[in-house]
């Protein structure tokens, strides 16, 4: 995995960290809701597995995950970034929304490729 900065790898670390709450924080209401969470429940498995591959990567912490694992959630955060994209292309330039958005497409690009390197690793 290319070189990347403490500052980059702490705020892409805390934006999924901060990802992960909002997610689990829908999940609460939905389920309040009785609305269907097979959706988000994924998502939030695919972005916790992303940010462990992270501090795995970054900080040598151990992660409890298989590799096919590894491969589903890199296909579900994959999955999230056209709309992340649009999202990022109707915010305003310079607004806080914007730079969030900005840094939770680089935290997921990152977690994407440390999984890459992780598959890559166990195929050798």
């Amino acid at each position: 995995m290319e070189d990347v900065s403490e500052h980059n790898q702490s705020q892409s670390i805390q934006s999924l960290q901060s990802t992960i709450l909002k997610s689990e924080n829908a999940l609460a209401q939905m389920t309040q809701k009785g609305a269907n969470t097979t959706l988000i429940e994924k998502r939030l498995k695919a972005l916790r597995i992303g940010l462990s591959i992270l501090e795995h990567v970054w900080n040598h912490k151990p992660h409890p995950y298989t590799l096919g694992d590894v491969t589903e959630a890199r296909s579900v955060l994959t999955g999230l970034m056209p709309s992340i994209d649009n999202s990022l292309a109707k915010a305003k330039e310079g607004s806080p929304q914007r730079t969030l958005l900005i840094r939770r497409i680089q935290a997921l690009e990152l977690a994407v490729q440390a999984m890459d390197d992780l598959m890559k690793e166990e195929h050798q």
